[in-house]
């Protein structure tokens, strides 16, 4: 059975020449970069250059490049660095109701700690509503934090208008950019954004490493004790050689942008309406048009996702009822609740994640084996298509 991989959105394969990249790292090259000896310098040097690849991937200075271990690690330091540098100042942050949780349970937690957050709404769509955000600054505002891209819905939010209220009112500007990177060109400096998290594993790059570009002159608390690795900011021995496969992994992602959106496009369109043109009572969730260039997102009604999900994965088929860190959780989507969703429709969504690994042929595979999925779970159900629908 060929097996169809459509989960991109949680994790994407290492390709070839990332690994490669990275091997001599795991074998030869392998010196602490703080060591003065030639071990370390020449580890140094490879450090430094996957910084400056990932800067110019997003128009930044390679010394506003803060290597972490992951996206949710950035999230939390952005967060939390800038919440308690800018103290003095004032304590309200303002975020959105459908951000990632390495940002709302952050945010939650300094609340405990005495902060105070609002949570805007979004539209159907799942867009942030600019006049609510104009509406909740106040004096006390020190931070706005708002994701590029949304991870399950795909929806890509106005980055650069919220970029220049942010800047008219002096207040900081956070932006979880996981899924938007490698996906939409991401400049920081036409954005306005005073700072950005990105992870390696969402574009080819291994897990378990990522980054947080901060602007020149902005001031974050320290997120780790130690040593003086990150120019102090970030203690702990840089993981090297996934370090370098993050490098070469987002200038590979980011070199040909505008082609890659055109195929993605092309599949994504092709699969979010052959679902609604084949399957009766389903629906697309996020914006219609201004979407990340891979993302499905669908919803079927009178049928649980988790129940989609084990019959795909039956037919070799990999996707996803939501994100892959709530996967645990029986609870509909928070994301899908914000737009309006009521439960049970909620319940009954997939995410397909595509990447330019995937293939016109898998789409079409996919539309067979999930319509007749779905008439084969609405055809077990006990209740008759009439009483479905009164649910």
């Amino acid at each position: 059975m060929k097996r169809i991989y459509m989960d991109n959105a949680a994790t994407t394969r290492v390709t070839e020449p990332v690994l490669e990249a990275m091997m001599p790292y795991l074998t030869e090259v392998y010196g602490n970069p703080s060591s003065i000896h030639a071990f370390g310098r020449e580890a140094k040097r490879a450090l430094e250059k996957a910084r400056e690849q990932v800067a110019a991937a997003i128009n930044a200075k390679p010394n506003e490049i803060y290597f972490t271990g992951c996206g949710t690690e950035a999230d939390n330091w952005a967060v939390r660095g800038a919440a308690y540098a800018q103290k003095r100042k004032g304590s309200h942050i303002i975020t959105s109701s459908i951000e990632h949780h390495a940002v709302l349970h952050t945010c939650q937690q300094l609340e405990r700690e005495g902060f105070t957050v609002t949570y805007l709404p979004v539209d159907e769509y799942g867009v942030v509503k600019l006049d609510e955000l104009e509406k909740a600054i106040t004096p006390e505002t020190t931070l706005i934090t708002i994701m590029a891209a949304n991870n399950e819905i795909g929806t890509i939010q106005p980055i650069e208008e919220i970029g220049k209220i942010a800047k008219a009112h002096g207040i900081l500007f956070h932006t979880d950019a996981v899924q938007a990177i490698g996906a939409i060109p991401m400049d920081v400096r036409a954005m306005g954004v005073d700072m950005l998290s990105l992870s390696g594993h969402k574009f080819h790059a291994p897990k378990g490493v990522g980054a947080l570009y901060v602007r020149s002159g902005v001031r974050l608390q320290r997120f780790m004790q130690g040593g003086a690795q990150e120019r102090t900011q970030r203690a702990g021995t840089e993981n090297l050689a996934s370090i370098v496969g993050m490098g070469r992994a987002i200038e590979l992602a980011t070199a040909d942008l505008a082609g890659k959106a055109e195929k993605l496009t092309a599949m994504r369109d092709r699969l979010m309406n052959g679902v609604i043109e084949a399957i009766p009572e389903s629906r697309v969730n996020g914006h219609p048009t201004r979407r990340l260039p891979g993302n499905c997102n669908v919803s079927i009604r009178y049928i649980e996702g988790e129940a989609l999900l084990l019959s795909l994965d039956l037919k070799g088929i990999a996707a996803s009822s939501g994100s892959a860190c709530t996967s645990g959780s029986l609870d509909p989507s928070h994301v899908l609740l914000a737009i309006g969703l009521p439960h049970e429709i909620a319940h009954g969504s997939l995410r397909f994640s595509l990447s330019e690994e995937n293939t016109m042929e898998e789409v079409e595979t996919v539309l067979e084996e999930l319509k007749a999925i779905v008439t084969r779970l609405r055809n077990m159900s006990p209740l008759t298509p009439e009483e479905l629908k009164t649910l």
